[in-house]
């Protein structure tokens, strides 16, 4: 919604109010071309963008659009006029031009960019529709989160971000100096949200969680944001249900309200539209046994030889556009086709990438054994087999965090359950139902070789009136790639930090 006192000029989502009016806009100047007597500029304001048409006869204006370097702000007048063709459907035929402010050579051009380097020039990358649509799509889908539960009365409760000890895997902690004792950037918010459940029944937090987890691939980040929902008197089952509903209505939300950015990104959005409950549950073993069978065998090797055919098909695309290259004249023309050739090369190079791993991913799954942690292979093998997400259940006890409940049917297992996106994404959420006997999770902490003197606060849950409970934590940057169809979860995030690298 527009504030009259912020927005004292018409923003481009606004256009359709104003068809056959003068209306006057202000933004970035993304990108031009000129063609004889008129210049065509394409302006965005944050809410879009909109052609602007500046022809000779305007004198001034054509003389200053013709010279501006791309992403100079301005402050365009002019008529606005429907037209199909134009971004928006709404183009603004100009009558006055002012210059806010004449850009330097901007480093982000039309020409083809690798990703190392756009990731470089991140905070000048956000001006770009890719981008842009991504981070709209990430508000809405937080906003959505937030909007589920409050809706079911969970309070939200903030969480330290300096802790003492660990949340999850002690290899995994940042190490911080506080006044001269060690405290660790925190790993999740969840033990702090614990104590909050038990006071006010349904809870969660929401921010920054960090983990110094040595890992490149495409699903790891150092620091990364999580929802992280508690509820008293829960047992699995209903941490279970809270999950799918909030998923369901995460993808029904973007669904409904970002389709056009989805399109912006590419995303094929009938596989989110197959995204409704129940969603189908397997355990651990189950997953093992799936791994391990003849059937997936064949089913990996017969997709194998398919994904062989689409490097293929990209191998003869590219010739073809390398070809076509060579014949055309008008620089715009030459610069698309740029883009597309680079786009396909590095198709071609993630599919040469990934069919070289996956004779080694076959032999895992084949070879996988009982008690190990599934993989992030193992999670795309079993989570492209499904339409829909999949809760995995019922872990090794010996691969699971100190503070999840152990089954009363089976002392090895704990109560704890993993979400895979589908279309082979891999975990998205993990949760458990809680550990709520202390002389349990005293033993599980000793265990881990935790020090129970970090956790004494937490046991203390345990002693004053202990109940079942349990929870979850959403990754918002791996659920987000699943949603928009990203390779790789650095796109998600605002300024992504990896091992050994800080963009932004």
């Amino acid at each position: 919604m527009r504030d009259p006192v912020l927005d004292s000029a018409t923003v481009i989502s606004e256009l359709k109010n104003f068809p056959g009016q003068s209306v006057t806009l202000r933004g970035w100047l993304y990108s031009k071309r000129s063609g004889g007597k008129i210049v065509f500029m394409l302006l965005r304001d944050g809410t879009g963008i909109c052609q602007c048409i500046v022809e000779a006869s305007v004198d001034d204006a054509f003389a200053l659009a013709r010279e501006l370097p791309q992403e100079s702000s301005l402050e365009v007048t002019g008529e606005i006029r429907a037209d199909d063709r134009a971004p928006g459907g709404y183009e603004m035929s100009v009558t006055g031009l002012k210059v806010i402010h004449k850009a330097e050579e901007y480093p982000i051009t039309r020409k083809a960019h690798g990703i190392d380097f756009l990731m470089n020039h991140r905070h000048l990358w956000f001006r770009s529709k890719r981008p842009t649509a991504i981070l709209r799509i990430r508000h809405k889908a937080i906003n959505a989160c937030r909007n589920y539960l409050d809706n079911k009365g969970f309070t939200l409760i903030d969480t330290p971000i300096l802790t003492q000890g660990a949340g999850e895997d002690a290899q995994t902690l940042f190490p911080v100096d506080y006044f001269g004792e060690q405290a660790y950037l925190a790993q999740t918010g969840q033990l702090h949200v614990e104590t909050a459940c038990m006071a006010l029944r349904k809870v969660y937090c929401f921010g920054p969680t960090f983990r110094a987890e040595k890992s490149k691939t495409r699903r790891h980040l150092t620091e990364f944001w999580m929802l992280e929902p508690e509820i008293a008197f829960a047992e699995l089952d209903e941490v279970i249900e809270l999950a799918e509903g909030l998923t369901c209505h995460v993808v029904q939300t973007v669904l409904a309200e970002h389709e056009e950015d989805l399109a912006v990104l590419g995303r094929d959005i009938e596989p989110l539209r197959k995204i409704e409950k129940p969603f189908p549950r397997i355990t651990y073993q189950e997953a093992m046994d799936n791994l391990r069978s003849e059937k997936t065998k064949l089913w990996l090797e017969k997709e194998l030889e398919r994904e062989k055919g689409v490097l293929q098909g990209k191998v003869e695309e590219l010739a073809a556009l390398e070809k076509k290259l060579e014949t055309v004249k008008k620089q715009f023309q030459k610069d698309k086709l740029n883009m597309q050739i680079h786009e396909v090369r590095e198709a071609i190079h993630e599919l040469e990438q990934d069919l070289a791993s996956r004779p080694e991913h076959i032999k895992l799954a084949q070879s996988f054994e009982w008690g190990k942690d599934l993989g992030g292979s193992d999670e795309t093998i079993i989570s492209k087999q499904y339409d829909k997400p999949l809760f995995v259940t019922d872990y090794p006890r010996q691969v699971k965090a100190f503070y999840m409940k152990v089954s009363k049917d089976d002392p090895r297992l704990v109560r704890n359950v993993d979400m895979f996106a589908p279309e082979g994404y891999g975990e998205v959420i993990g949760g458990s139902q809680r550990e709520d006997d202390i002389d349990v999770l005293m033993e599980s902490i000793k265990s881990k070789d935790l020090d129970p003197g970090d956790y004494s606060w937490y046991l203390d849950l345990r002693r004053y009136g202990s109940v079942p409970h349990g929870g979850f934590g959403l990754g918002i940057e791996r659920m987000l790639a699943w949603i928009c169809g990203i390779k790789h979860v650095r796109e998600t995030i605002p300024f992504p930090r990896l091992m050994g690298k800080m963009y932004g």
